[in-house]
C-alpha cells in the first residue's frame, strides 16, 4: 500500500481533536473536519473548550480544522471519531456514523483506508459502514478502498492515559491494512499497538471495556444502598476492603458521560439481535440509571417530610470531575427529582458551559458561589477540585443551621465541618 501523506479526522470532539493534533505532529498534512462551525472557529483561533488540548498546543499544531469536506479530498486515510449515542428508548443511534460515511464517501478516492474509532457493536464497520461508503463513493470496498477499526480509549480529563501513551487496538480488513494502521498509530503512541484478530473482535473489545466498568459500578451502587440501611458508609467499607491485594476498588455514584452510561446499550442491542436477553448488562444499567433518584430521595428523607419548598444547592453538573463535559450527565436526575417534589434547586459548576446547561437541561447555572447562602441542603454531586478544599466558613455560609450537607463522592470526609449541620455520605 502507498505511503501515508495526508490523513483526515472526522469529528473534532474529546476523541477526535487530541488524536488529530497527535497525528499532525507526524503527518503535517492532517485535516480535522467537523460540522460545528463554532467549534471549528474556536480551534482555528487556537482554543479547545473541552480542555483536552491546551491552547499552546493548538496554536502550534499544523492541523487544518475545517467544515468543508472538500478539504479532505485526496486523503490516504480517513479516521471517523463521531459520537455514537442512544435514543430516548436507549437504542443505538448510528445516525452520526451514517452521516460520516456519506461525508467521507463523497470525497473518497481509490486506494484510501477508512478507519472507525467510534464505539459500536460488532459488525457495524463491515456490515453497515462498508456498504454505505460504497454507495456514496461509487467504489468497491476491499478493492478500491479498505476498512479499519481502532477503538478510542479517551478518558476526558485524564492527563496520564492520553492518546500518546495508551495501547491502541487495531484491526484491518486485510493484513496489509492492519500493518498500515500499526504504522500510523504506532508513530503516535508510546504505548504500542495490539493487532486484534479481526475488525469484529476489535469492536467487541471496546464495547465490553465500558460494559465491564458499568457492571462493577452497579454492584458497588447496589451494596451502597444495602449498607445505607445498616447505617454504614460505603466509603468506610471500601477503605477496609481495598487492603486485600486483588480487590477492585470501584466507587459508587452517578454513571453518565458518552461511554460507560451508553456503550452497554450497544452490547445489549447486539445480544438482542442474536436472540439473547442480556440479564446482567441491563440489570447494571437499571441500577446505575436509578442512582440519581435514590440520592434525591435520601436527601429528602434526611430533610424530613415536613420540609417543603426547601432551598437546595447542587455543586457540580458535569458527568465527572474536572471536565466541562455535560453529555449524559446524571446529576440532572437529582435536580429534576427535587424540583418535581417542589424544592427550589440552584446548581453551580465552575467548568460547565452555561449555554449548554440551559439548552440541554433547562438549568441556569450559578457562575459564582459568592453571595449564595442559607440553603437547607448542600449536595456535593461532582468532586471538582474547586470544591474539595472548602473551609468550614464556606459550609457555614452556604448551609443554614439544621441543614444537611450531602457528600456524594466522599470529598469532604476528612474536613472539619461546622456543627449544627447533618452530614450524610453514601
Amino acid at each position: 500500500m502507498s505511503a501515508i501523506s495526508k490523513i483526515s479526522v472526522i469529528g473534532l470532539g474529546y476523541v477526535g481533536l487530541p488524536l488529530a493534533v497527535a497525528i499532525a505532529r507526524h503527518v503535517p498534512a492532517t485535516v480535522g473536519f467537523d460540522i460545528d462551525g463554532r467549534r471549528v472557529a474556536e480551534l482555528q483561533a487556537g482554543h479547545d473548550r473541552t480542555r483536552e488540548v491546551d491552547d499552546e498546543a493548538m496554536r502550534a499544531t499544523t492541523l487544518r480544522s475545517t467544515t468543508d469536506a472538500e478539504d479532505m479530498r485526496g486523503s490516504d486515510m480517513y479516521i471517523v471519531t463521531v459520537p455514537t449515542p442512544v435514543d430516548q428508548w436507549n437504542k443505538p443511534d448510528l445516525e452520526p456514523v451514517r452521516k460520516a460515511c456519506r461525508t467521507v464517501g463523497e470525497v473518497l478516492e481509490p486506494g484510501a483506508t477508512v478507519v472507525f474509532e467510534s464505539t459500536v457493536y460488532p459488525g457495524v464497520t463491515e456490515d453497515l459502514c462498508g456498504p454505505l461508503l460504497e454507495r456514496f463513493s461509487g467504489l468497491v470496498c476491499g478493492r478500491d478502498f479498505f476498512l479499519g477499526y481502532s477503538p478510542e480509549r479517551i478518558n476526558p480529563g485524564d492527563r496520564e492515559h492520553t492518546v500518546e501513551r495508551i495501547t491502541k487496538v487495531i484491526a484491518g480488513q486485510t493484513p496489509e491494512v492492519t500493518e498500515q494502521l500499526a504504522q500510523v498509530y504506532g508513530s503516535v503512541t508510546t504505548g504500542g499497538v495490539f493487532r486484534a484478530a479481526s475488525i469484529k473482535a476489535a469492536e467487541a473489545a471496546k464495547v465490553i471495556e465500558n460494559a465491564q466498568r458499568d457492571i462493577n459500578i452497579a454492584f458497588i451502587n447496589e451494596i451502597t444502598m444495602i449498607f445505607q440501611r445498616m447505617g454504614l458508609s460505603i466509603h468506610d467499607v471500601l477503605e477496609a476492603s481495598a487492603t486485600k491485594w486483588n480487590f477492585l476498588k470501584f466507587q459508587p455514584g452517578l454513571v453518565g458521560g458518552h461511554c460507560i452510561g451508553v456503550d452497554p446499550f450497544y452490547l445489549a442491542e447486539c445480544a438482542s439481535q442474536l436472540g439473547h436477553h442480556p440479564e446482567i448488562i441491563l440489570s447494571g444499567r437499571k441500577v446505575n440509571d436509578a442512582m440519581g433518584h435514590y440520592i434525591a430521595d435520601r436527601v429528602m428523607d434526611h430533610m424530613g417530610p415536613e420540609k417543603e419548598n426547601a432551598r437546595v444547592l447542587v455543586l457540580g453538573l458535569t458527568f465527572k470531575e474536572n471536565v466541562p463535559d455535560l453529555r449524559n450527565t446524571r446529576v440532572v436526575d437529582i435536580v429534576q427529582k427535587l424540583r418535581a417534589k417542589g424544592h427550589l434547586v440552584d446548581v453551580h459548576d465552575p467548568l460547565a458551559d452555561t449555554d449548554e446547561a440551559a439548552r440541554y437541561y433547562q438549568i441556569e447555572l450559578k457562575r459564582s458561589l459568592d453571595g449564595l447562602r442559607g440553603y437547607d441542603a448542600l449536595i456535593g454531586a461532582v468532586p471538582h477540585d474547586a470544591y474539595k478544599g472548602f473551609s468550614s466558613d464556606v459550609f457555614d455560609r452556604l448551609v443554614s443551621p439544621g441543614g444537611i450537607i450531602a457528600d456524594i463522592k466522599g470529598m469532604w470526609r476528612n474536613l472539619v465541618l461546622p456543627t449544627g449541620r447533618l452530614v450524610w455520605h453514601l
